[in-house]
């Protein structure tokens, strides 16, 4: 009777969701992500192969689950939108995120913003931003020749893939769309639309008002 050895099998790589680390340190740091997330997003509303997270895990190598990061913002050309709870690279055919940004706080140590950076370069991020709120502070590095290169002057300076541009005069960071809109806060956009909606109202009812005379006058409107 020959005796049956059972085969030892790997144990399933878990690749959590969480690090347990927080999206932000205080309310500025928050705000100024989700602009950032919430208006390339919106710029790529209507194709569906231009994927944008936030705060989200991002695994890069298949098997290691120690080797990861979480941008504040990532783009990724190429790989539909829709739920994901991390980024793993290798079930997205092997796409890094080319565009990345992060928003620093004054909790964040040198240390850790070179870690990121090399993280970012090790495994193949085309463009790379990093803010530091308490200074107003844009730095940015592009990819070319296998590295990713410093970018001498950030203020003006346009997003090779994203065609957003930079600036920093005003003492915050602001972002422009190719159309020269500006990225805005959900606040913002919401008083936006409140002042286009009273606009609408008001030059309706003028034309109400315009409409009514003509009546009186004995012409119809509607045949103008």
């Amino acid at each position: 009777m020959t005796a049956t050895i059972p085969t030892k099998t790997s144990a399933e790589i878990i690749y959590p969701d969480s690090d347990g680390k927080p999206m932000s340190d205080n309310t500025k740091q928050f705000e100024l992500i989700v602009t950032i997330q919430g208006g390339i997003d919106a710029l790529y509303k209507e194709d569906e192969n231009v994927f944008v997270a936030g705060d989200l895990l991002w695994y890069p190598v298949e098997g290691d689950n120690k080797t990861r990061q979480a941008p504040d913002t990532m783009v990724v050309f190429g790989r539909p939108k829709g739920y994901r709870g991390s980024y793993q690279q290798w079930l997205e055919d092997n796409i890094a995120p080319q565009v990345v940004f992060d928003i620093f706080s004054p909790d964040n140590r040198m240390r850790e913003i070179f870690k990121l950076f090399k993280f970012y370069e090790n495994y193949g991020v085309e463009e790379c931003y990093f803010y530091d709120l308490k200074y107003n502070e844009l730095i940015g590095w592009v990819r070319s020749g296998g590295e990713l290169n410093y970018i001498e002057s950030m203020e003006g300076w346009v997003s090779p893939r994203l065609q957003i541009r930079f600036e920093t005069a005003s003492g915050d960071l602001e972002i422009y769309r190719p159309d020269g809109q500006k990225f805005l806060s959900y606040v913002e956009l919401s008083r936006q639309q409140e002042l286009a909606q009273q606009q609408m109202e008001l030059t309706q009812q003028k034309a109400d008002r315009l409409s009514d005379k003509l009546r009186e006058m004995g012409i119809n409107p509607d045949e103008i």
